[in-house]
């Protein structure tokens, strides 16, 4: 399965406010040894709920180092989420660039994020258009093009300037198609698979599509007889070797044969609210050994419910997820 596949990977933390960068390196390196990218500083895996820019910037060195260090791919999110308010659409601009010159520095491939700033105060498609044509003009080495669905941010519906998901989809594609020399790919979560179908094959020749559906990611990445869907998944964090092993398949059949169960762990650790779901992701990390505390920035531990989590360790168990089964079960009972 010759596929380009980043997992969004989440970041330990000590406490509420102080990040754990002993373990949340050590991750980023056991999903390079796996043979996955690493995308950092994302929006809801991080940004907007508890690593403010200042963090995110420091993440971003920080694993951009360890990543040229064993070779590993990374890409870094771009967005405005240093703005506290935007009173213009070049403020907003600005900001971009500022996040932008940070990602470039280190030699990571940007991810140009959805911002909420700008789905705020931008009147018309040329908005769009201007704000993203101004920022493919400046990049060394082409990006990646994300829009996330407000499902996983309220903030964010009407991006692309309706609400209307055709007419949205419709400057989408043209914003890509007008700079498709410097998109190497476009991530879509919108937990919609004929959408992203139909998008998919609307893109440009050489444009990828990085999948985002956490819900459909089997059979998007096995795709069909007109093409098929990369990856970049917050849920390839805690099912990394699972990924890993599908992607070493032979077919598509085989692929989705070690995949497909893995679905119903995955819509219960992104069940709506659906931006909760970085607490059983980092629930999953902390059973499996990768992390010494269940503890997420902000307090957002206490996003899910007992219920809900011992429900991410009963399907985990499953899929047999764990190295460590009885550490798995012993931090569980301690819930």
């Amino acid at each position: 399965m010759n596929r380009v596949v980043f997992a969004a990977a989440h970041v330990a933390a000590h406490s509420h406010t102080a990040v754990d960068w002993e373990n949340t390196l050590r991750f980023r390196h056991y999903l390079w040894s796996l043979g996955l990218g690493v995308a950092e500083a994302m929006d809801t895996a991080q940004r907007g709920m508890g690593l403010d820019w200042v963090g995110a910037a420091e993440l971003i060195h920080r694993s951009a180092k360890e990543a040229a260090s064993v070779g590993g791919r990374i890409a870094c999110g771009v967005g405005t989420d240093q703005l506290h308010a935007a009173d213009s659409v070049q403020t907003v601009l600005d900001a971009y660039r500022e996040q932008l010159d940070v990602v470039e520095d280190v030699g990571a491939q940007p991810v140009l994020m959805a911002s909420r700033q700008l789905a705020g105060l931008a009147a018309r498609a040329e908005d769009y258009h201007h704000v993203y044509g101004t920022l493919l003009g400046q990049v060394s080495r082409p990006a990646i093009l994300h829009w996330l669905g407000p499902m996983f941010d309220p903030a964010l519906s009407g991006y692309w300037g309706s609400t209307d998901l055709d007419a949205a989809t419709a400057v989408f594609l043209d914003v890509v198609r007008a700079n498709a020399d410097r998109v190497d790919g476009v991530k879509i979560s919108l937990l919609d698979a004929d959408r992203e179908v139909a998008l998919r094959r609307a893109l440009p020749a050489g444009v990828r599509c990085y999948t985002g559906d956490d819900f459909h990611y089997p059979e998007l990445i096995a795709g069909d007889e007109h093409g098929y869907s990369d990856a970049l998944l917050g849920v390839f964090d805690p099912l990394a070797a699972v990924a890993a092993r599908a992607l070493t398949a032979s077919s598509a059949a085989e692929f989705r044969q070690v995949l497909d169960p893995t679905v119903e762990l995955a819509r219960h650790v992104f069940e709506a609210p659906t931006r909760y779901y970085k607490t059983g992701v980092v629930f999953l990390a902390w059973l499996a050994g990768h992390q010494d505390r269940f503890v997420l920035l902000e307090g957002l531990e206490r996003a899910r419910t007992r219920e809900h989590l011992l429900r991410c360790h009963e399907l985990a168990e499953q899929l047999d997820l764990f190295d460590d089964p009885d550490l798995a079960a012993a931090r569980a009972r301690t819930l």
